[in-house]
């Protein structure tokens, strides 16, 4: 299915796009920001990083947090449920199920709710 993103203002840790980073990543995000009423992104990037992300909110200090943008534009989406971890073990299948994408944009793992998570690569415009 194809979607259509806005962009998106971000708070968000980098680390490297390996497992065992990523975990810490998210959980340093989220010993800053509380889990309820918020929405979170992981952001996959063809240099081998990854951002774990939470939107940014109208006039809100980055507590510490980088800052920036999720880039908006058209995306093939695979929508994953399933509890956790279990889920989050078939992000990379969904990935590599989606095919190629725009390698000038990130992959995005949108976190709709606990069991539910929307893989976004990106579609190259032609």
């Amino acid at each position: 299915m194809l979607v259509d993103r806005q962009p998106t203002e971000v708070l968000f840790v980098t680390c490297a796009d390996e497992i065992a980073e990523i975990r810490a990543a998210w959980e340093r995000l989220e010993a800053v920001v509380p889990l309820r009423g918020r929405r979170f992104f992981g952001a996959a990037y063809a240099d081998g990083s990854y951002r774990a992300c939470v939107q940014r909110l109208a006039d809100e200090p980055p507590a510490g947090l980088e800052e920036g943008e999720l880039p908006g534009g058209r995306y093939r989406r695979e929508r994953l449920r399933g509890e956790p971890p279990e889920v989050y073990d078939r992000i990379a299948g969904a990935v590599e199920a989606l095919g190629p994408g725009d390698p000038s944009r990130p992959v995005i793992e949108h976190y709709r709710r606990r069991d539910e998570i929307h893989v976004l690569m990106p579609v190259r415009s032609e």
